[in-house]
């Protein structure tokens, strides 16, 4: 009986992200391309894992040097943006880890945004409304319309974003 991808691959992690390692329900489940297929990348076991909708998001088409370089820069604890959680380091931590002030969790959302926004290159929304429902499909645990507005008014304000009738230009 054949397995559809996203089930082979979710049995084979055990039923965790493959990035972060935590417990990933298969409604919030997405199959994500190694080497992505818009770069040539294959359909094949061996170029896909399964993870959080918000890591495939993130990660999208970006070259396989750069999505080495985005978990590379986490050091050993991947940072889900999906709030999941983070990986355990293998190695156990030289000194007391020091307490962090917690980030804005409007901020984290708003750099996700912008970090999409970057990897789709020419292809970002031109449109308002299509910009608002690329920004809700960023947040699989959704967001509310009210807090869409605020992350394209922060766009804006920052000047990443501006938006003329209706129309979106980027500054990324």
């Amino acid at each position: 009986m054949p397995t559809k991808p996203l089930d082979r691959l979710m049995f084979v992690q055990g039923g965790l992200c493959f990035f972060c390692k935590q417990p990933l329900p298969k409604a919030e489940a997405s199959v994500e391309h190694l080497l992505a297929s818009a770069n040539g990348g294959g359909n094949n076991d061996e170029n896909c894992v399964a993870c959080c909708k918000a890591v495939n998001a993130l990660l999208g088409s970006m070259s396989l040097k750069e999505k080495f370089h985005v978990i590379l820069n986490q050091k050993g604890q991947f940072k889900c943006p999906n709030g999941a959680g983070s990986a355990k380091k293998t190695t156990p931590p030289k000194s007391p880890p020091k307490a962090a002030a917690l980030p804005k969790p409007k901020d984290d959302k708003v750099t996700l945004v912008i970090a999409n926004l970057k990897q789709r290159g020419n292809a970002t929304p031109r449109t308002l409304k299509t910009l608002t429902s690329t920004i809700a499909s960023l947040f699989p645990k959704g967001v509310s319309v009210s807090e869409i507005t605020e992350m394209v008014e922060q766009l804006q304000s920052t000047g990443k974003v501006t938006v003329t009738e209706n129309k979106v230009t980027y500054a990324l």
